[in-house]
């Protein structure tokens, strides 16, 4: 494995840069695989009114179209702060081997970006969340994964 520090090195510039533009918050994501650079990322969430639209969310999208898949196996991220609860899970999703991160989340909460609240919510039973939760319809809920196990053509993940 090559050294983690020039793939930093660049997400880091790019963090700044993304601020100093005014396109969005501090924080920038690459994914390599053999060495390669295959995608890259910074937060757009403001830019483009786009929650979902953080670095490594948006490195995993361009790395995935660059490749033509929905897997990054052989794949790790270099990203400048360490992944909140939603870009963890797209990693875990897009099946990377790694994460090398900079900053940790205490940084960002520092910064004003705390994903505390959400690490406790995730703790928590649906029912008890900030977020209400409530399970409906369960006669109903396994049509659409009968449908899917039915399905001659489908394609795991």
């Amino acid at each position: 494995m090559s050294s983690p520090a020039p793939f930093l090195h660049e997400a880091i510039e790019m963090a700044v840069q993304n601020v100093t533009a005014g396109q969005g918050g501090p924080f920038a994501a690459l994914i390599v695989r053999d060495g390669e650079v295959i995608g890259r990322g910074t937060n757009v969430v403001t830019a483009r009114n786009d929650p979902t639209a953080h670095a490594e969310v948006t490195a995993i999208r361009q790395a995935c179209d660059a490749l033509d898949d929905f897997e990054l196996t052989g794949c790790t991220m270099y990203a400048t702060c360490e992944p909140c609860p939603m870009c963890l899970g797209a990693a875990y999703w897009a099946r990377l081997d790694r994460i090398d991160y900079a900053a940790t989340r205490e940084d960002a909460a520092a910064a004003g970006f705390d994903d505390h609240h959400i690490y406790e919510e995730l703790a928590k039973p649906p029912s008890d969340r900030h977020l209400p939760m409530q399970q409906r319809l369960p006669e109903e809920a396994q049509r659409p994964f009968e449908a899917w196990l039915d399905y001659d053509n489908r394609v795991p993940y």
